[in-house]
């Protein structure tokens, strides 16, 4: 599907923001360069007429973004995390995005449930209720089970969204593709990897058995997490299209004024939502990757419950030291030893001077300390890390965008309910924690027991690797004759290992 014809849905995309208004409200929201928005009305205005008109009863950018489809609503729903960035007003317009978009009709969701769990809603549940809440790949229902009374939610795909996702997708390879061509210094963006790591990533969530996975994973990881809850999955009345969970009662955690009203401490609901965060990545490498108030609620007794896993995050041991060294060097205000964690992980070419990006980083770090978050302007601070990552060749890294992105949001959730936070201290103990079990002596004998173990299970095949090994080196010039001169190298060999395993095994019992 991906080629040219897709030109035709990138200039309806231009088209449809400037109809509705909405390309100038971004813009401005954003403060953008008054050229770069010379250039978006110079090309937008010519095709104005070609945009969709959207619901007009709607705001400008919401109108576009839901007129547009699922993949802009995506990201309308982070950009609704963010008041700091595109202002209150805009980001309170978007927060419709997240959960109160045009439902489908009940009788088609009844039918989807149907036909995908080959089962009778009316003998299954004894109340199916009108939509609850609906977003841009799905909508839930409030069903209570016939054989229990037990309440559920019960969540169905949008019909056909699959369809839409790919059709978004394939003109965003386009512009992609276009933005590298038009620009080359682009490509250490890697604009058409980054589409490939959403297009994976939105298919995973096209998929409420995955769903179902993600749900039950994580509820066994945070299990033990004070103040956090996770409804469990009903595997039995789960299937591709449809998702049944427990049903979470409590308030929205984007709703300040009833969360006031029910006498909840904001204060402490936004440190929490961020520490939860933070421990998810770094103690389990397994978080949640669609934190956004829509996403939220408050129980009666005030714990967060989260909910809506088609988008999760995952991170390998190695890249959760280095995000964790990154954090604590700030913390630490130690930009020397961030610059060189940078360079050790491979952000930063190796040709660049570590000293000049400490000193850039230094600019990141200090304004924002001992300052709390309504003071700071993070659209200042994101071009100013824009300008950074282009003047020492960073390339974007797609294995941590989720986990960026994420931050964003967590971060935009935890202002929104404690506007004067202040993230590196409420962050301190979490990634404190974090360094003094992982980052260390205690670490290295870890590495080393896991080591020991993989290099036991292949013990019995040692000698002949070592030999097969010795062969290949010797080849052409010299072809060894089977015989005790190579055997014995390799039975050293595999008895040195053997032996260090052993003492190494003896000196931790």
């Amino acid at each position: 599907m991906r080629g040219p014809h897709n030109i035709w849905r990138l200039i309806r995309t231009g088209a449809t923001l400037e109809r509705t208004g909405a390309m100038g409200v971004v813009l401005e929201a954003m403060k953008a360069p008054p050229r770069l928005r010379l250039v978006a009305r110079v090309l937008g205005w010519p095709f104005k007429w070609l945009g969709l008109k959207g619901d007009t009863s709607l705001p400008p950018a919401t109108r576009a973004l839901t007129a547009l489809g699922p993949a802009y609503i995506k990201f309308g729903q982070v950009l609704s995390t963010r008041p700091d960035v595109v202002g209150d007003e805009l980001a309170d317009q978007l927060r419709y995005l997240q959960d109160k978009l045009p439902p489908f009709p009940t009788r088609v969701a009844k039918a989807m449930v149907e036909e995908d769990l080959e089962l009778k809603v009316d003998e299954v549940f004894s109340d199916f209720s009108e939509p609850v809440a609906a977003a841009s790949i799905a909508q839930v229902h409030r069903a209570r089970l016939a054989e229990n009374g037990r309440w559920v939610a019960v969540k169905v795909l949008r019909p056909a969204i699959d369809r839409a996702f790919r059709k978004d997708i394939d003109a965003f390879y386009l512009a992609a593709g276009m933005i590298e061509w038009l620009s080359p210094a682009s490509r250490r963006l890697r604009p058409r990897e980054v589409i490939a790591h959403f297009e994976g990533v939105v298919m995973g969530e096209l998929d409420l058995r995955l769903e179902s996975a993600a749900a039950s994973e994580f509820a066994n990881n945070t299990a033990q997490d004070a103040g956090f809850q996770v409804p469990e999955p009903l595997w039995n009345l789960s299937a591709r299209q449809v998702m049944t969970m427990e049903w979470a009662e409590g308030l929205p955690i984007g709703d300040n004024a009833a969360l006031d009203a029910a006498g909840h401490d904001r204060v402490a609901l936004g440190e929490r939502v961020l520490r939860l965060f933070l421990s998810h990545a770094l103690r389990d490498g397994y978080f949640h990757a669609d934190m956004h108030q829509g996403n939220m609620k408050v129980a009666p007794n005030g714990d967060i419950i989260a909910y809506d896993f088609g988008i999760m995050g995952r991170i390998d041991q190695y890249t959760r030291r280095v995000y964790a060294e990154i954090l604590f060097g700030f913390i630490r205000k130690d930009y020397r030893r961030v610059a060189e964690v940078h360079f050790e992980a491979g952000y930063v070419p190796a040709d660049r001077d570590v000293e000049e990006f400490a000193r850039a980083l230094r600019v990141v770090g200090e304004p924002i300390f001992g300052m709390d978050a309504s003071r700071i302007s993070m659209a200042r601070l994101l071009a100013y890390l824009f300008e950074v990552t282009e003047r020492f060749g960073m390339q974007t890294r797609t294995e941590l965008i989720l986990l960026q992105r994420t931050m964003v949001v967590v971060e935009g959730v935890a202002r929104s309910l404690h506007p004067h936070i202040n993230i590196w201290e409420v962050a301190r103990p979490i990634v404190e924690g974090y360094i003094r079990e992982n980052v260390g002596p205690r670490a290295t004998i870890r590495d080393l027991t896991q080591a020991a173990r993989v290099f036991a299970r292949f013990g019995p095949k040692l000698p002949r690797l070592v030999e097969a090994q010795l062969i290949r080196q010797m080849e052409p010039a010299e072809k060894p004759a089977k015989g005790p001169a190579t055997g014995g190298l390799a039975w050293m060999a595999a008895g040195a290992a053997i032996a260090t395993i052993c003492i190494w095994v003896g000196a931790h019992l």
